[in-house]
């Protein structure tokens, strides 16, 4: 069987007590942490507080060679994902490869930060519509490129009235590189200049560090303003509100330290 277990939001603590004794009555114990990362736990740290050896899995390994899941035909196997562990459609397709295998498969929920952001800056969960990611720009034949869909899924949104969660891009290569919400905001506004529009002129937006943990930021501001606020360590996300629910409105200004000239409230 092929397990798949999620971690939670920051730290080794945040997992089930469900998930934590599926991890410890596993044979053997795998675990990718590039789609996400728990940033209040190192490695060793997991492993010491589970008990268990876990086994890092590459991209390469969970997306196109996963030639280890083949010891779930006969073996009980712990797959460890940051967060919950079926947001990512990485994940579901790996369900759906061991379906095709004839391998069973559980799923052992945990946090995710597609829900946490609603307890913390008070937007209303149902008005969410499409997430998506900021990449990092990159060089192609000497030219700075910076890819588009984010800024044409927030148009989307925002002409449906939709909130919109932008994760921001983790880069792992030679070193590690978390996006931070300043980032995100400045990329946004560099987005539309590109596309010609104005539709973040005067923007809100709401930047989340650190969920889960003791210390988590959540400010609320200007997408300009933002982009000098300091949110402090990973990992960062960024949310932009369509137009704020009177309630959503006062929330982000309590939680979210939202100024008032910042917060535009429905009709």
């Amino acid at each position: 069987m092929l397990i798949f277990i999620g971690l939670g939001l920051y730290d080794e603590q945040d997992i089930s007590v469900k998930g934590l004794d599926a991890v410890r009555g596993a044979d053997l114990v795998y675990a990718e942490f590039y789609t996400s990362r728990l940033m209040g736990a190192t490695f060793e740290t997991l492993e010491a507080f589970y008990g268990r050896k876990i086994h890092p899995l590459s991209r390469q390994q969970v997306e196109v060679d996963p030639s280890w899941m083949e010891d779930a035909l006969d073996k009980d196997v712990a797959f460890l994902v940051g967060g919950d562990a079926m947001v990512s459609t990485t994940h579901l397709d790996l369900r759906l490869r061991a379906a095709q295998m004839g391998i069973k498969t559980r799923v052992i929920h945990s946090s995710s930060i597609v829900t946490a952001v609603s307890g913390l800056c008070g937007l209303q969960n149902y008005r969410f519509g499409r997430s998506t990611t900021i990449p990092f720009p990159y060089i192609s034949r000497g030219k700075r490129i910076i890819p588009q869909t984010p800024y044409q899924v927030l148009t989307e949104n925002l002409d449906r009235n939709l909130h919109t969660m932008l994760f921001l891009d983790i880069q792992s290569d030679c070193t590690e590189r978390y996006m931070t919400v300043n980032e995100g905001a400045a990329l946004l506004l560099e987005m539309e200049q590109v596309a010609g529009g104005h539709l973040l002129d005067g923007s809100l937006g709401i930047g989340i560090a650190r969920a889960g943990s003791d210390d988590a930021t959540v400010k609320a501001d200007l997408l300009s303003r933002l982009q000098s606020y300091d949110f402090g360590g990973p990992l960062h996300i960024l949310i932009v509100p369509a137009k704020l629910h009177f309630m959503e409105a006062q929330a982000l200004a309590v939680l979210a330290d939202a100024p008032e000239d910042a917060v535009k409230c429905a009709d």
